[in-house]
């Protein structure tokens, strides 16, 4: 048995919490995850973990040993990549996800920027609107808004902030009127929404006493696409929340204008996160030096493009 290969396997298992998962994180067939878990239990005379057909739990010596063995794993990796030059030079492969429309608007023009300056790296870029595990995607970087996740297995730096808006054109509010409580939206007022089920959709608002408040509205328009809800706005369609990068220009252009503004819940931050661990690879840490001003300076722009 090849203890260290069955080791591996085994922390997968845990982090994964079932063998399916993991054998499509390792790319290892089913059977042969079952096999070096199997072996590895009978070599340690203990049982490691309990498998049912709905679920795998850790007993207690899983637990010991887990805990036993990650740093060892950790410190066989980090060796690895030291030998290869990962820490003391930018170059390898780094991957980066961050919000669709965020990504192509802000992110990638930084990239460009990044990979003009260092010839040895290659980048992978993943868009997208779902919360990618980075250690199962074998991601380097997430760019994400909202309060960070998993605080405790995640390292964070605040590049800035984006405002929840509500906005409509100026057609819309000659034709329907300006709102000025979140009351009036229901009875009132057509909205745009994103909303895979149902025609009701929760607008946050935060009330002048500071207390938040969710106003469910009524969606004229239920669409899964920012591009599609912006340009639908400005069609005159009807109100529509979004994040305040979504829409900045044409908040600045004055095409759509800006209401409710008072009762705008709290602002959410913009985090560049990487997953904790005892050092990070010089790939990584030349991006966050490069890009954390470039997005600071980005995120300034679009609150200036809003509040002119």
């Amino acid at each position: 048995m090849d203890q260290l290969s069955a080791m591996r396997v085994y922390v997968a298992v845990v982090e994964a919490q079932g063998f399916s998962a993991a054998s499509r994180s390792l790319k290892m067939p089913l059977p042969t995850v079952s096999r070096k878990i199997a072996e590895l239990e009978e070599s340690l005379g203990a049982q490691l973990l309990v498998r049912t057909t709905r679920r795998v739990t850790v007993t207690d010596s899983g637990e010991r040993y887990y805990d036993d063995i990650k740093p060892i794993l950790e410190d066989i990796d980090n060796a690895g990549r030291q030998a290869s030059g990962e820490y003391r030079t930018a170059k390898g492969l780094l991957t980066i996800t961050a919000p669709s429309l965020f990504g192509r608007l802000h992110v990638l023009p930084i990239v460009h920027e990044f990979m003009a300056a260092h010839d040895e790296i290659e980048v992978r870029l993943l868009f997208t609107n779902t919360l990618l595990d980075l250690q199962e995607e074998r991601i380097d970087l997430a760019i994400r808004i909202g309060p960070p996740a998993l605080a405790g297995a995640m390292e964070f730096m605040t590049a800035g902030i984006v405002r929840q808006i509500v906005c409509a054109s100026p057609d819309y509010f000659s034709a329907k009127g300006r709102p000025t409580s979140p009351t009036e939206i229901v009875p009132h007022h057509h909205c745009i929404t994103f909303s895979r089920t149902g025609g009701y959709t929760p607008w946050d608002f935060k009330l002048p006493s500071g207390r938040p408040r969710q106003i469910v509205v009524k969606s004229r328009l239920r669409l899964n696409s920012v591009a599609a809800a912006v340009e639908s706005a400005l069609r005159g369609l009807g109100l529509v929340q979004l994040y305040s990068y979504q829409a900045a220009n044409q908040l600045a252009s004055r095409e759509l204008v800006l209401v409710l503004e008072k009762f705008e819940s709290d602002p959410q931050p913009v985090n560049l996160m990487f997953p904790h661990g005892r050092r990070v690879p010089r790939k990584v840490n030349e991006f966050i030096e490069f890009a954390l001003p470039a997005l600071e300076e980005r995120l300034l722009n679009v609150a200036r493009l809003c509040d002119d």
